[in-house]
C-alpha cells in the first residue's frame, strides 16, 4: 500500500506580478485595479454570465474531457471536445478563424 503524503502549499503561490503592461500598470494603480475589479464584479454577476458559466459546467458534466483535450467553442455556439493543442493554437494568427 502507498505511503500517503500529504498536501503542501506552494509558498510562492500569489507572491509575484504578472509582467504583462496591464499587469504592471493595475500593480503601479490601485485605484485602476479597483475600478477594474468593481466592473468585473458587476459584468460576472449578470444573468447572462451565469447562464454562460451553467452552460459550460453542464456541457463538461455531460460529456467530460479526455485526458490532453479541452472544451472548444465553435461558430454555432456548441461547445465540444478538441485537442488541446490544436484548440490552442487557434488565436486567430495567420489567417486562421479564431472559433471552429
Amino acid at each position: 500500500m502507498a505511503k500517503k503524503v500529504p498536501q503542501r502549499k506552494n509558498k510562492k503561490a500569489g507572491k509575484s506580478t504578472g509582467t504583462s503592461k496591464s499587469a504592471k500598470y493595475f500593480a503601479a494603480n490601485p485605484k485602476a485595479r479597483a475600478k477594474k475589479n468593481a466592473y468585473n464584479t458587476a459584468y460576472h454577476s449578470t444573468s447572462e454570465r451565469k447562464a454562460y458559466r451553467a452552460g459550460l459546467n453542464k456541457a463538461n458534466k455531460d460529456k467530460p474531457n479526455k485526458a490532453g483535450e479541452d472544451k472548444s467553442h465553435k461558430k454555432n455556439g456548441k461547445v465540444t471536445n478538441e485537442k488541446r493543442s490544436s484548440n490552442r493554437a487557434r488565436n486567430g494568427k495567420s489567417g486562421k478563424a479564431s472559433k471552429k
